[in-house]
């Protein structure tokens, strides 16, 4: 059966914290409503690379998105492309990279910032360009997009977490507040989403060091959460999830056709 699906991609979070700041996260985990696993990120631990390789199942040293600066469109089919494939409509409240990658490359804010257009991959989209947007605008941005077009795929791609991380280090209390304040967003939106029939992926693209940076082998870096929230998801807890595999577990979701590599062992059905 297929189903709608919100993909929330919280920039910059580290496991540890997610494990033990995200008190509402952690409630729904507690009373069974999903799963909360840990992956860790594939290398490069840097961003653009890995938003490249969850929405594409694509490791960064496979895709040649190899570090941020790399700023062209992807050569890889995403979700976005699957689902509009398959029949499925898409939207994105997200960084401006994810534009880049899918949609329109270089970005200029004037033309894509708004974008609505169902030929490209991603059909509905509200992309900003400075990491301090606050997440609580961003939220909203995707809220908006969910009531306005009800698309079967949605991204939400909030960066505070890991402007928090840049400016103060992983061992600092702005750092961790960030996290909170995201799982206190998140709380205001989840149940809305669980009701109109969405299932919820919640993870991140790297984590975050002392020296207020990432792109190295520390376990700070590289282990990130994946909260899945949602009555597809089988609450298995011997399972050891990819982030190479969220593409195509995405697409499972969805019902579409794809070739991406995933695991069925985390769905119900």
């Amino acid at each position: 059966m297929p189903h709608k699906v919100i993909l929330v991609l919280l920039d910059g979070l580290n496991y540890s914290v997610a494990r033990h700041a995200m008190g509402h996260l952690q409630a729904h985990i507690g009373a069974e409503h999903g799963a909360f696993y840990q992956l860790q990120c594939e290398l490069p631990a840097l961003s653009r690379p890995l938003y490249e390789c969850i929405l594409s199942g694509i490791a960064p040293i496979e895709s040649g998105i190899v570090h941020n600066q790399v700023s062209r469109l992807s050569t890889q089919r995403s979700i976005f492309h699957y689902a509009r494939e398959g029949g499925r409509s898409t939207a994105a409240a997200a960084y401006h990279w994810v534009s880049e990658l899918y949609n329109r490359s270089p970005f200029n804010a004037v033309r894509d910032r708004h974008t609505e257009d169902p030929t490209l991959p991603i059909q509905h989209g509200h992309f900003y360009y400075a990491d301090h947007y606050p997440d609580s605008h961003l939220f909203v941005d995707a809220e908006s997009l969910r009531l306005k077009h009800a698309p079967d795929f949605l991204l939400i791609h909030p960066m505070n977490i890991d402007d928090a991380g840049h400016k103060y280090g992983l061992d600092s209390a702005a750092y961790r507040n960030s996290a909170r304040n995201a799982d206190s967003l998140l709380a205001d939106y989840l149940q809305g989403w669980l009701d109109a029939g969405y299932q919820v992926l919640i993870t991140a693209d790297h984590g975050m060091n002392n020296d207020r940076s990432h792109n190295g082998l520390l376990a700070e870096e590289r282990e990130v959460p994946l909260f899945l929230i949602g009555d597809a998801f089988s609450r298995n807890p011997n399972v050891q999830p990819l982030q190479t595999q969220l593409c195509g577990l995405v697409c499972d979701l969805l019902g579409v056709a794809h070739d991406k590599p995933t695991c069925q062992e985390l769905l119900s059905e």
